[in-house]
């Protein structure tokens, strides 16, 4: 069995990348579980918090998460061109303290994708993860670029309304899901 965790990187109660993240989960190929993981209750990075108090618990959940699975779906916003903060933070405090990179990002397979309501997807957003993604030493699947765009008119009441895009974003969990398992052979 494959796991993978899937991670939405908007707060947003309706969110148009948590309601893309919750079609995906029900598209899993036959021998792939998808689990979804949340960035909520994670606070801003602080050094003084980290040597005081130690990782929260929200944090620590997360990271487990994601160094028990096989590979790591992102579904991010794109705020202002560029990374959500709350996303970005998240990622930086699941990096603390340093020696756990390997352990939770270490040659993990990871998927970038995104929805927005923009006529551009989240192409800026995506690639600004590239780099985040090399840093840590993660594995980034290329195999398929999926950029939600105008995403108020796809996706609606939190469901995917359109066709085109449900077949897109079912081919993206598919080939992720195969990369992944040909990485653990």
């Amino acid at each position: 069995m494959t796991k993978l965790v899937a991670i939405s990187g908007s707060l947003r109660k309706g969110s148009f990348n948590t309601a893309l993240l919750r079609a995906a989960l029900a598209m899993a190929p036959e021998g792939v579980e998808i689990v979804e993981g949340s960035i909520h209750g994670i606070p801003l990075y602080d050094g003084d918090v980290e040597a005081a108090e130690g990782i929260p618990e929200a944090v620590t959940r997360l990271k487990d998460q994601v160094a028990a699975a096989d590979g790591v779906l992102l579904f991010t916003p794109e705020y202002n061109n560029g990374i959500p903060g709350v996303f970005k933070n998240a990622i930086d405090w699941m990096s603390r303290p340093s020696a756990d990179i390997g352990r939770v990002f270490g040659g993990k397979p990871f998927a970038i994708t995104g929805a927005s309501p923009g006529n551009f997807g989240t192409l800026l957003s995506q690639e600004a993860w590239l780099p985040v993604m090399r840093t840590l030493g993660t594995l980034p699947w290329f195999g398929a670029k999926l950029m939600v765009s105008r995403a108020g008119a796809v996706i609606q009441d939190g469901k995917i309304a359109d066709e085109a895009t449900e077949k897109k974003l079912r081919d993206f969990v598919a080939g992720f899901s195969a990369f992944v398992a040909e990485c653990k052979r």
